[in-house]
């Protein structure tokens, strides 16, 4: 088995432990620009910004100097596993009703560690122009997304605020 760099080991720390701290920065500091960066409630779309923002700026700080095509890995692993974390806390929260903390932050941890993994199986993905291009162009997209949606969220299941106890019964379908 490969041993993994120690350069990328704390960076996986690091941006571990910041978008564990983005979590809370929207109540310290209520603003449009926190709101952005961090989530301003308990939603699960909201929570996507925990790990895509952190995640996206380790990925740029990894592969500046790189050759060209470095980033289409980092950023093809941060859409994908943003998909994973919609359908899993869909699933954990709204079908099986849980609300226990250690369940997200082990998943939280789990697909942060599964991003920095899948950057290096997705290595030969920027090598192609139109394909680096298509996934710079979705990333821009959820990127918008993510910043629209702030401000403008739609009336859906994955945009509604889960805080508090029991909230799971009261959302409907």
């Amino acid at each position: 088995m490969r041993k993994l760099p120690k350069k990328l080991l704390t960076a996986f720390v690091v941006t571990t432990l910041a978008g564990a701290c983005l979590h809370f920065l929207y109540v310290l500091l209520p603003n449009p620009v926190t709101a952005l960066l961090a989530p301003v409630n308990e939603s699960l779309w909201e929570h996507l910004k925990i790990f895509f923002w952190p995640y996206l700026a380790a990925a740029l700080l990894l592969t500046r100097g790189g050759e060209r095509g470095c980033r289409a890995p980092w950023m093809l692993s941060a859409l994908l596993l943003c998909v994973v974390m919609l359908c899993a806390g869909y699933f954990y929260h709204i079908v099986l009703g849980g609300e226990r903390l250690a369940v997200d932050l082990g998943l939280y941890v789990l697909l942060m560690a599964a991003g920095f993994l899948l950057s290096g199986v997705f290595c030969h993905v920027g090598e192609r122009t139109g394909v680096r291009d298509i996934i710079l162009l979705l990333t821009v997209t959820m990127a918008g997304a993510i910043a629209i949606f702030t401000f403008l969220p739609p009336d859906h299941i994955l945009f509604t605020d889960l805080s508090g106890v029991n909230t799971w019964a009261t959302i409907p379908y």
